[in-house]
């Protein structure tokens, strides 16, 4: 478990540096990040800020004081975080050294995501160290590390690290082995994940989104593939962007006699289960229940269908023909 979470160290031969312990640091929602570190008495906070440092690249958010009530002061900052592919990498100026990056003024001091809809701090995969600035009384500047928090819980409903629910990257915050916080920033997986599946009276609709798709959206083709035999079966699919919708091919499936079905987006050789996998839920086989519903095809018979999650988090339909109609719908109407 200690290994899970612990990323290796920075300067490996450089001695030990200062640290802030955080009264609160974490990853809300898969992509909001919080700090909350106490002022050191001996320093000005009038401008501090925190910085995210990975190699040549800095981000740099001011710092809050909040005044306590015991008279001490506590520095908070919080910012939503979001994956980019990496801007290029700047050097470094005359006197700074690799990682201290440049100022504002040149560029480097980013806080939100270039490009409509994506606002947060835009980070490269990798990983991020984390400092608070502060300013000294003599002009000048002090760069203190951000202590790493106790691992969390195993335990509980919820995961206590889950990805971005909208993008799919994981921000994790880890531990180096010197001890100070680390924010791991992986890209988002080639996936489809599940919005939602609609259960009506003559058919079955899903939602969904491609996540870091590998090719054009029209590449793609859904499918339903039966766990005894393989039969496969196609549906056709309606595209907006990167979502994607269509109904269960039923009348299909239930002509190879039904059975259990995992549905799935096709691109050449690469198969894509549609499941909900961005998440902070461990069991979403036991929180998102489903019904058994019967269905009636255009044809006048009656199946009953059960779509459900399973414990990966996977969308799978269980498909048989209703016993006691066998003349269709009509004679029963």
């Amino acid at each position: 478990m200690e290994r899970l979470h612990t990323a290796p160290a920075f300067g490996g031969g450089i001695p030990p540096r200062s640290a802030l312990r955080p009264v609160h640091l974490s990853v809300l929602g898969g992509r909001t990040l919080n700090v909350a570190v106490p002022a050191p008495s001996s320093a000005g906070v009038g401008a501090a800020r925190l910085e995210l440092v990975r190699g040549r690249s800095v981000h740099r958010l001011p710092l809050e004081a909040e005044p306590q009530a015991d008279g001490t002061l506590l520095l908070t900052a919080t910012t939503a975080l979001c994956f980019t592919d990496g801007p290029p990498a700047r050097k470094p100026g005359p006197g700074r050294a690799p990682g201290e990056g440049t100022g504002p003024a040149e560029g480097q001091d980013t806080g939100t995501a270039r490009g409509p809809g994506r606002p947060g701090l835009p980070l490269s995969a990798g990983l991020w160290r984390l400092a608070v600035v502060l300013p000294g009384a003599d002009g000048g500047e002090t760069r203190t590390g951000v202590a790493a928090v106790g691992l969390p819980a195993a335990d509980g409903p919820v995961a206590p690290v889950s990805p971005d629910p909208v993008r799919g990257a994981l921000f994790r915050l880890m531990r180096s082995v010197d001890g100070f916080a680390v924010l791991r920033v992986r890209p988002p997986a080639h996936q489809a994940e599940l919005d939602t599946f609609a259960l009506r009276w003559d058919r079955v609709t899903v939602r969904g989104r491609l996540i870091a798709p590998r090719g054009p959206a029209a590449s793609y083709t859904a499918q339903a593939v039966r766990r005894s035999g393989g039969a496969v079966v196609g549906a056709p699919v309606e595209w907006d962007g990167d979502a994607f919708a269509f109904d269960l091919p039923l009348a299909a499936m239930a002509a190879r006699k039904g059975g259990r079905w995992d549905v799935q987006l096709q691109r050449g050789r690469t198969g894509l289960r549609i499941a909900r996998r961005l998440t902070d839920l461990r069991r979403r086989d036991q929180v998102i229940r489903t019904s058994f519903r019967i269905v009636a095809l255009a044809d006048g018979s009656l199946l009953r269908i059960h779509a459900y999650i399973t414990p990966a988090g996977a969308l799978a339909v269980s498909c048989a023909a209703f016993e006691g109609a066998p003349g269709g719908a009509e004679e029963h109407a």
